[in-house]
């Protein structure tokens, strides 16, 4: 019996999510020993991902392979705008570097939006149902170690009531089973999950390294892209 689409991305998926939730950085974060700068730079190399996998999504919204988890609510990138605003400032385009882990994976989800947009739906499952699941924890962790107050910097997390972001993941994994899609494209749909949490672990290393050394985000080279 064929596995649905779901059970298919989380079953292959799930040693590499382990070990990605386990890298250096995740760790840090997920232990509260972040600071605010460092954050930043996460924020800020996520938002430049969301632009792109959104922009995607919204333009093939019509399509029968992304029309059923096309869903507005999901949305991110305006909450990480607002997000950074909040914890650095106005000039956060010009300030924090978009890192070259970040730069491949929006060339990644260009090129799918381009050739092959019905894979930009196994990038959507790896963010979009951990930031309603587990990025509830990192919320609360992040509220605590950066003393945020209350809802302020943390807007990225925020899918509504705990009842509506239960409402807005059930739908989400609803729709990802009504794609029409045999086994060889469930097949290739988890090959680009298991990419995309690859280019995660790049952007958490990356970010990780930086936090070592102790570099600041600010880069004058980095083009602005709002």
């Amino acid at each position: 019996m064929q596995s649905s689409l779901t059970e298919a991305l989380r079953e292959h998926t799930r040693e590499l999510h382990t070990r990605v939730e386990r890298s250096g950085f995740m760790r840090a974060l997920l232990r509260g020993q972040i600071d605010r700068p460092s954050y930043c730079v996460l924020l800020r190399n996520l938002r430049e991902i969301y632009l792109a996998l959104e922009s995607g999504l919204a333009r093939h919204a019509q399509s029968r392979a992304i029309a059923p988890v096309h869903l507005p609510g999901l949305a991110r990138s305006a909450a990480l705008a607002r997000d950074l605003g909040a914890l650095h400032g106005p000039d956060w385009p010009v300030a924090i570097a978009v890192l070259p882990a970040a730069d491949a994976y929006v060339q990644r989800l260009h090129e799918l939006a381009d050739g092959d947009p019905q894979f930009l739906v196994a990038h959507a499952y790896v963010r979009y149902l951990g930031d309603m699941s587990g990025g509830q924890l990192v919320r609360k962790v992040v509220q605590g170690s950066l003393r945020l107050d209350g809802a302020v910097g943390a807007d990225f997390y925020d899918f509504g009531s705990p009842e509506e972001a239960a409402e807005l993941a059930r739908s989400f994994r609803v729709g990802l089973d009504a794609i029409p899609i045999d086994a060889q494209g469930i097949a290739a749909l988890v090959r680009e999950a298991r990419r995309a949490f690859c280019l995660h672990e790049e952007l958490f290393a990356q970010i990780q390294a930086q936090r070592c050394a102790g570099a600041t985000p600010a880069s004058p080279a980095i083009a602005v892209r709002d």
